[in-house]
This record gives structure tokens, sequence and C-alpha cells, in this order.
């Protein structure tokens, strides 16, 4: 996997690496097309994003909608600061469950 990376693991678990920005953004959202087929919880962990801009938090709603659409949860793990700031500057601490 090169530095930008979206790595299926089993049991509905996806780790994101690199940066979720504008150019990386339709990639990612590319490769996610079959997160949500199937059952049971869907958890990505974000441990391995380098950094993030709007598209990139933008990304993550939507997949937060998707996984609402097919009747399945999604968490997000290991939220880097950064992203986090990102999160609460937008006023999205509720979508994503942080404080």
């Amino acid at each position: 996997m090169n530095e930008d990376g979206f790595l299926a693991r089993a049991d509905g678990r996806y780790e994101i690496r690199g940066k979720l920005t504008f150019q990386t953004v339709p990639e990612f959202f590319a490769r996610s097309g079959t997160m949500f087929a199937g059952n049971g919880p869907v958890t990505v962990d974000l441990t391995g994003v380098t950094l993030a801009d709007s598209a990139g938090i933008a990304l993550l709603v939507e997949w937060r909608q998707g996984a609402r659409a097919a009747g399945r949860t999604l968490a997000f793990a290991n939220i880097p600061e950064q992203v986090r700031k990102i999160i609460h500057v937008s006023g999205l601490q509720q979508a994503f469950d942080i404080e």
C-alpha cells in the first residue's frame, strides 16, 4: 500500500492511511464502494490519517450516511487530533459521537 491507503480488514474493519484531502477523497470514495455490503457493524480506524481537510470530513459524513442507508452501524476509531479539531470547528461532534 502506498502512503494513502484504504485497507479492508476482517469483520467489517477498515484502516485508512495518509491524507484525506480534496486530492485523495475521490480515490478513497471509489475504493469504499462495497464497505456497507453484508451485515454487522463497520469500524473505520483513522490512526494512519496524517492530514484531513473539509473534503475528508465530508467523506466521513458520506460514509456515515451510507452505513445508515444500508442499515449498518459505523464507528470511527482512533480519530487523530487534527481531524477532531475540524469536526469541532464544523459543529459535527454529535455526528461523530465525540465531545
